[in-house]
């Protein structure tokens, strides 16, 4: 570990934080205008350098070059404006989060579109003409190319600056930042700001694409690699400040090359090895600066915003058809297996659709009740799965004890991360239950000695009077709905009502003397109990448990399921859990092109049912009820 190894490593630091910043940079200036929490952000990044491989290829190697990068963010960008006009100024009305559910399904789309016109293949780039070579630098190499990105980073900054403070659209693009509807108020024309802002900003992002064109391939993985990084550095740079942005961007560069340069270090006679803190770093980062300054380095705190979609009802208590219906539903599940006995994938599948349901209730349940919106759930369904699995293999207990103790242990985790989370709100308290989650999913990840690392655990198998599928999934039927029930019947009692009320005014249920915080703690650990439960029946139901059931994919899943379904709905988890996971297993077996085809119909589905899917038939249903009571009282 040399000095001149130090100095060449923190260099590195520096020429990747520029393309992390023009990323971050591009999601900060969305977020902050148009409140929307951009999934899509990575895509364009990925898009940016796959169009300027095309554009290099096709214009020359040579003077056609630097053009092409250039060429390429302006057409990123002006696919963003197209996105903007599209699709996400239908739906600027509705709620936030069902706008991040668009913006998810636009990745789907876009990452097969991708494969559709690339291909599958790792595609890489010619070096930069005229920055092919590379310098001396204490008497090692430096590459010339990462010099000049060292350099791009504060140019972009400084022009971003002076477009922002010097020019009159800067000045409204920062009103709009700080209150969107006095800047309508005064007659600006809200429309096309927010489509130059979005523009602009995914044409930050194809640009930092580009720019990484000569120093690695381009790959279909891209996108949610980058967005992962890319909301790091705007949450930790605070939201909406490009200051921020590249500051965070710096920060977390430098922290990951540090890293780097240590590799293995003896620390008190044992060996810890820093350069794997290189997967999580960003996320270990967010989480101390959520904890410690919850609007980031260099944020305030933005307006509230007002977009919050049709108010939600009181609960009121089931009427009988509904009843009757849950019953009659529960009744085609427990034949179900004896009419299909010729079939045992549709048993698999139907255990599959169990378990999602539990782990979408159980978001739900800290989602629409609490309003808290996660973005981490995976953690404790992956908590839970790993404890079963460690139960049963390394310690010998029994398959039914282990998943009495399983919801436990995805409980603690809930009861630590839960003890930070509930002290923020909004995205804030989204990011850091991500940040969570991407640490605990990094240890199972590098733990090989104990969770199997990369591998995962397998030989994880249910007891042998479950090892009938057919018995497995009457046992899973039977927990899940029992869970659900319980979860719905504690939103009916004191403790949920104490929860809405927490949610819809802090300061009103304060004064009348309910511990906001303390509800919402307890909140995030029944949920983390019932989502442990579920990643329990889960491992058993596989054989085997991988990191995977605690990445950002499986969270994002969830998300998916109860926006699918209606956030306002007690059955809209169920509903979208089930809706999504045979979509899914459906769509996937009968194309190739599978994300495409399954985006288009949550795009089609967001656009046609904004409550969603359960939420529109009960609006329906609500409608028809009210017009009938009209209708009696014009009779009368």
């Amino acid at each position: 570990m040399s000095f001149s190894s130090f100095i060449v490593q923190l260099l590195n630091g520096l020429a990747g934080a520029s393309s992390l910043f023009l990323v971050g940079a591009g999601l900060s200036l969305i977020f902050g205008v148009t409140r929307i929490v951009n999934f899509a952000h990575g895509s364009f990044f990925m898009v940016g350098i796959y169009v300027a491989y095309s554009l290099v290829a096709k214009l020359g190697t040579g003077l056609g070059f630097w053009p092409a990068l250039l060429l390429a963010a302006v057409v990123v960008g002006a696919l963003g404006a197209l996105v903007e006009v599209v699709l996400l100024r239908r739906i600027y009305k509705a709620p936030e989060l069902f706008q991040l559910l668009a913006t998810f399904a636009l990745v789907l789309v876009i990452k097969d579109a991708a494969l559709w016109f690339w291909g599958p293949e790792e595609l890489l780039g010619p070096r930069a003409p005229g920055l092919s070579g590379s310098v001396n630098i204490l008497g090692r190499q430096f590459p010339s190319y990462d010099l000049f990105l060292i350099v791009v980073g504060p140019v972009v900054l400084g022009l971003l600056w002076l477009l922002l403070t010097r020019t009159r659209w800067g000045t409204l693009v920062r009103a709009a930042t700080q209150d969107r509807e006095m800047v309508s108020a005064l007659g600006v024309n809200q429309a096309w700001l927010f489509t130059a802002v979005f523009a602009l900003g995914a044409l930050l992002a194809g640009l930092g694409g580009a720019l990484q064109l000569p120093r690695e391939p381009a790959t279909l993985e891209m996108d949610l690699n980058t967005i992962g990084a890319a909301f790091v550095v705007v949450v930790v740079g605070g939201m909406g400040s490009i200051p921020g942005a590249y500051v965070a961007a710096l920060l977390i560069a430098e922290i990951k090359a540090v890293c780097i340069w240590l590799g293995v270090v003896e620390i008190f006679g044992y060996s810890v090895s820093f350069s794997k803190l290189t997967l999580v770093v960003e996320f270990l980062v967010m989480a101390v600066v959520l904890v410690v300054r919850p609007w980031g380095l260099m944020g305030k705190a933005q307006a509230a915003s007002r977009n919050t979609g049709i108010p939600e009802a009181p609960l009121r208590a089931s009427p009988p058809w509904y009843k009757i219906g849950a019953a009659a539903l529960v009744a085609v599940l427990v034949v179900l297996p004896f009419v299909t006995t010729g079939s045992p994938y549709l048993t698999v599948l139907m255990i599959d659709l169990l378990i999602a349901a539990l782990f979408a209730a159980s978001l739900h349940f800290i989602m629409g009740p609490a309003g808290m919106h996660s973005f981490g759930h995976a953690a404790y369904f992956g908590l839970g799965a790993y404890a079963a699995a460690l139960l049963v293999r390394s310690a010998g207990i029994p398959m039914e004890l282990a998943l009495v103790l399983a919801p436990l242990a995805a409980a603690a985790g809930a009861l630590l991360y839960g003890w930070f989370c509930v002290r923020l709100s909004g995205v804030y308290l989204a990011m850091l239950t991500l940040a969570f989650a991407q640490i605990t999913w990094a240890i199972c990840y590098q733990w090989d000695g104990f969770t199997g690392g990369s591998n995962g655990l397998t030989g994880v198998w249910p007891a042998q009077w479950l090892s009938d599928k057919r018995n497995y999934y009457f046992l899973t039927l039977a927990l899940v709905a029992g869970s659900v029930l319980l979860l719905r019947r504690v939103l009916f009692s004191p403790f949920g009502y104490a929860l809405r009320a927490g949610r819809d005014s802090v300061l009103r249920a304060d004064a009348i003397g309910i511990d906001v915080k303390r509800m919402q703690w307890t909140a995030f650990v029944i949920a983390g109990v019932f989502a442990g439960l579920g990643g329990a029946l889960f491992a058993f139901s596989k054989g085997s448990i991988s990191p995977e059931a605690l990445h950002v994919g499986k969270s994002v899943d969830g998300l998916v399921m109860v926006l699918l379904g209606g956030i306002q709905t007690l059955a809209g988890p169920v509903v979208g859990a089930v809706t999504f996971t045979w979509l899914h297993d459906t769509v996937a077996r009968n194309t190739d092109y599978w994300r495409a085809m399954l985006g288009a119909i949550i795009l089609i589905l967001v656009l046609l049912f904004p409550q969603g899917i359960a939420g529109a038939i009960k609006q329906l249903v609500d409608n028809k009820r009210e017009a009938d009571i009209n209708k009696q009282e014009g009779t009368a």
